[in-house]
């Protein structure tokens, strides 16, 4: 038995689990994207979901992959697909596979961080909202739309908003106050619905939950976006690891539990007068940016979970 990782080798999230993997001995084979047009996956659904995996020279039977830890990116924008034009059969053969390896993550009985069909939970992150207000986190008063008057309206009974992607498009949070230039930044609302929020005042904390355990990171920046605060000509942002209140924690462990998700990023901030608000859930956290600066040991953790898989699926053999 053995693990699956699917991505790229410059992704350092990728590269952290990796390392645990090998620190531990854990038997993986890493499927690089880069390779993809030197990839064939054969997939065969029945009473099993069997398979199998062929790459540059190496087979791998797909019921013998016990976990998987996936961070794939779509395969037709990697250098050898990219240039291609459409429809061309370098494209449809990336796709191809994509969609193929994405299927057998959904069907495997394998421990997979995470399901594709569990990560689509953040491709709407209004109805994603609706989840995590069920499992108690306070939520923001949320607006979507693509009608400039209605944004208009909902920052005069709100106050200060704060905009991003209502979908797993990876966007900047912005803020939008009446003292902005609405006209202008307004417009294109009206081509693409938009998610606007009453911003809640505070301070943020990253909370990645690996299985039982959770690791909290305080953010302190006075960037809208802390991700993006050289852009903004602002220091970057302070990182620093904190221990949650237990119903807290609690509340984060059965969010990703509800959301199907082994691993998760929980965005939350803490008000001043300790108010806990929940943004949304991220279901393959880029975490390394925290462990860099925290040394929270999130690698290691999440190296633990595949390797009790592989574990347990040897012994049963």
């Amino acid at each position: 038995m053995t693990a699956l990782l699917w991505g790229l080798p410059g992704d350092p999230t990728m590269t952290s689990v990796r390392r645990a993997l090998s620190r531990i001995g854990v038997p993986f084979l890493f499927l690089d994207q880069r390779q993809v047009l030197a990839m064939t996956v054969e997939l065969s659904i029945g009473p099993a979901v069997e398979g199998l995996l062929r790459v540059a020279g190496t087979a791998l039977d797909l019921a013998g992959v016990a976990a998987a830890y996936l961070r794939p990116h779509d395969s037709t924008r990697v250098s050898a697909v990219r240039d291609t034009p459409p429809g061309s059969p370098a494209r449809r053969h990336a796709r191809e596979v994509d969609d193929v390896l994405s299927a057998w993550a959904d069907l495997s009985p394998a421990l997979v961080i995470s399901r594709p069909s569990a990560a689509a939970s953040n491709g709407s992150k209004p109805a994603q909202l609706q989840e995590i207000a069920a499992c108690g986190f306070a939520v923001p008063k949320t607006l979507v739309t693509n009608d400039p008057g209605a944004v208009e309206r909902f920052l005069d009974r709100n106050g200060p908003l704060v905009c991003k992607s209502a979908s797993a498009i990876r966007s900047r949070v912005r803020r939008l106050d009446r003292g902005d230039d609405l006209s202008g930044r307004l417009a294109d609302v009206t081509a693409c619905p938009t998610q606007f929020q009453r911003r809640v005042p505070g301070t943020d904390v990253r909370v990645h939950v690996a299985g039982a355990e959770v690791f909290a990171t305080r953010i302190t920046s006075d960037a809208d976006d802390y991700r993006y605060a050289a852009r903004q000509g602002l220091p970057r942002a302070r990182l620093e690891a904190i221990d949650l209140p237990d119903g807290v924690a609690e509340r984060c462990r059965q969010l990703a539990c509800k959301l199907g998700l082994p691993v998760a990023g929980v965005d939350l901030r803490v008000t001043p007068d300790g108010e806990w608000f929940c943004f949304e859930v991220n279901p393959s956290p880029a975490f390394s940016y925290y462990e860099a600066d925290t040394g929270q040991p999130i690698a290691a953790a999440v190296a633990g979970l595949i390797t009790a898989a592989v574990t347990c699926a040897q012994v049963a053999r």
